[in-house]
């Protein structure tokens, strides 16, 4: 039990002290710019299995600790058909990190398995539907993920290349189905590389990618569009080393006088409004 304490207590130290400028500056920047926590929060910390999520409830957990805002803290983990191996990789994390988890089943990866079309959709919709539900339940009235800085810039190229439209991935939002809900995602400026380097720092082991689905379409992440997306990233950071950081401040900084056609509350707009 002591050597368990002494562990996760050398964790959370990594956080605020190796990487206070790369880490915790950044999660503290993202937090107070976004304006994610407000006095008497209660938040649902989504549990995934993964490095983000596993940082982001370390983080969170920490802030809540020496913050002089009073908020509170639930810790939960959808399982959406989880093998066992998987199931016990994330309770024996939760476990060493002393990060005392809420599971609930929900038969995600089942229904999924049965539609051919946009899959990844499907169980993103299924899961943020049934964490808000379970957090709901709990007297929650924020969900918190673990999408970093960047996920941010790898969604809105994404968009852009292959869904033919500029969308960003927002700091904050509120839910369209469970009114006085949010989400948020306090991880927006931390940037992955560094949360990798977090892990490897500490010797832990987190799930890659739990997906059924994925799984049985292939053994390796080489094909999907996001890992395309994560080459060329580092292919253009060859010649311009800040070009994540570019891609980061254009989605603060559009220009949408210059925008032949936009929508706002999915109401459609052109240029020609304007002659």
């Amino acid at each position: 039990m002591r050597e368990t304490e002494e562990f996760f207590k050398q964790v959370e130290r990594s956080i605020v002290k190796t990487y206070r400028k790369r880490i915790w500056n950044p999660f503290i920047e993202g937090i107070k710019k976004y304006k994610l926590i407000e006095n008497y929060d209660k938040i649902a910390v989504c549990i995934s299995g993964g490095k983000d999520s596993m940082l982001l409830a370390l983080a969170l957990r920490m802030l809540q600790r020496y913050s002089e805002q009073p908020f509170k803290l639930e810790y939960i983990c959808m399982d959406p058909g989880y093998t066992p191996e998987n199931r016990h990789k994330i309770e024996e994390n939760s476990k060493k990190l002393n990060i005392s988890v809420k599971f609930f089943e929900k038969n995600i990866f089942g229904v999924v398995e049965q539609t051919d079309k946009s899959p990844c959709y499907l169980c993103a919709r299924m899961r943020r539907g049934s964490l808000y539900e379970y957090a709901r339940s709990l007297g929650c009235n924020k969900i918190a993920l673990g999408h970093h800085f960047s996920d941010v810039i790898e969604t809105t190229l994404m968009s852009m290349l292959y869904g033919g439209q500029i969308q960003g991935m927002l700091p904050k939002l509120k839910s369209t189905n469970f009114d006085g809900m949010q989400l948020i995602r306090p991880l927006y400026c931390v940037h992955e590389k560094d949360i990798i380097a977090w892990k490897n720092l500490n010797g832990l082991d987190f799930l890659n990618c739990a997906c059924s689905v994925t799984k049985k379409a292939s053994d390796s992440v080489a094909g999907s569009k996001r890992a395309e997306i994560k080459a060329l990233i580092q292919e253009l950071k060859k010649t311009n080393p800040n070009v994540e950081k570019a891609i980061f401040n254009s989605i603060h900084n559009v220009n949408v006088d210059t925008l032949i056609g936009y929508k706002v509350n999915e109401e459609k707009h052109c240029f020609l409004e304007n002659f």
